[in-house]
């Protein structure tokens, strides 16, 4: 080893040292010591139990050495991060220890919209969980919108600041920092730059986009969530047909090329759950729906299962901002009403909310939306990328 290369190890161990005890001492390193953050993987590789800011998305909360879950989350002690926001391998994450500090601002059962914010954390590189991990932290900031403020962004408080996508220097840039009205014409000129697909079109892409990550050979159903032969699609009874999610005759746009087939609301279904979902408008209560575990409706509204119900809110939310009035098609907007027949709105928009922030973006969803824009329309739903937007735009 050279002396360059020997000074230079000395000062690297310095600065680690450096940092820790300001960590543990609760302050923060001094600017001259700002470097670019770990990514997750040279994170988990890490482990020196020195002070580190690391980079990554919110995937989820650990629960144990090998489990992280991405709903129902019991607490807000921990989070998991990753390089990728639709990762799901555990082995890939950092188990993130959330001190009681922080919890109120930072942890998933109280903000369970932070999934899928990039963020960069700061603390002890060191196991959690007996899993590669950071204990110890002292800072959190979500990344991206250029606040740095690291006080609860992706929250769904209505900021509309974004930063947590790899689109937002490109694809969404000129949506970035709005909120209201603004956004919403911003992403409207961003979104309606797609590739149509005839109706015949739409039976091809689902089988794409809605592939069952389990068995390839089959589609799932977007309320009843049956996995169901990708081959077996038509009218009879027990196959698999087109359900538009926002009712194609609130707008009276039928099956024409456009809003009638806009793969980013169209979605596989039962034909006799499909049936049994008609036109109405989403609300919660009803009765049992036949063949559909945990689905509900009555004369002007139907719930579907817990699973999609934000899911559901996204796909309305994106054809409220997609369709505006400005191409043919009838301007589509949301109201708080049920029973909107063959007008060009659909409900109820306080209840759509509230499920967009109950059910978060799920890997189902980040593959779906990667698809259609990769493969299909070319073009992405802003509130699959960022939840937060809906509350930014309608809360």
């Amino acid at each position: 080893m050279t002396r360059h290369q020997t000074r230079r190890r000395t000062a690297t161990t310095w600065l680690a040292l450096t940092a820790t005890l300001l960590a543990l001492l609760g302050l923060a390193a001094p600017a001259s010591q700002a470097a670019t953050p770990l990514t997750v993987a040279q994170a988990v590789a890490t482990q020196d139990r020195a002070s580190h800011t690391v980079r990554g998305y919110v995937v989820g909360q650990p629960t144990a050495t090998s489990t992280v879950v991405r709903s129902a989350f019991p607490n807000d002690y921990a989070m998991a991060v990753a390089d990728s926001a639709s990762e799901t391998s555990t082995v890939k994450m950092l188990y993130v220890q959330i001190p009681s500090a922080f919890r109120a601002q930072w942890g998933l059962r109280s903000n369970p919209n932070l999934l899928g914010t990039r963020v960069d954390v700061t603390g002890l590189l060191a196991a959690y969980f007996a899993h590669p991990g950071m204990t110890g932290t002292t800072a959190f900031a979500v990344v991206g919108d250029g606040t740095g403020g690291g006080t609860g962004g992706g929250t769904g408080g209505g900021t509309g600041g974004g930063g947590t996508g790899d689109y937002d220097s490109t694809y969404w840039a000129p949506a970035i920092g709005r909120t209201g009205a603004a956004l919403k014409t911003a992403l409207h000129d961003i979104i309606d730059d797609q590739t149509t697909l005839t109706y015949d079109q739409v039976w091809t892409a689902l089988k794409d986009t809605d592939e069952d990550p389990n068995n390839t050979n089959d589609v799932v159903e977007i309320y009843s969530g049956r996995s169901i032969a990708k081959s077996d699609n038509g009218g009879g009874v027990d196959q698999w047909n087109r359900e538009h999610v926002w009712a194609k005759s609130h707008g009276d746009f039928g099956t024409a090329t456009g809003p009638g087939t806009d793969v980013h609301h169209l979605r596989p279904e039962d034909v006799t759950v499909n049936s049994a979902r008609g036109n109405l408008d989403f609300d919660d209560g009803g009765s049992p729906v036949a063949q559909c575990s945990g689905c509900r409706s009555d004369s002007d509204s139907f719930e579907p299962r817990d699973a999609v119900k934000g899911d559901v809110a996204r796909m309305i939310f994106y054809m409220a901002v997609r369709y505006e009035g400005d191409d043919g098609w009838a301007d589509l907007e949301m109201n708080d009403a049920v029973g909107n027949g063959s007008a060009p709105h659909i409900g109820r928009l306080s209840v759509l909310l509230r499920w967009n922030a109950q059910d978060p973006v799920d890997s189902f969803e980040l593959r779906r939306n990667d698809r259609i824009y990769t493969t299909w329309q070319h073009n992405r739903n802003p509130f699959i990328d960022h939840p937060e937007w809906a509350s930014a735009i309608w809360g």
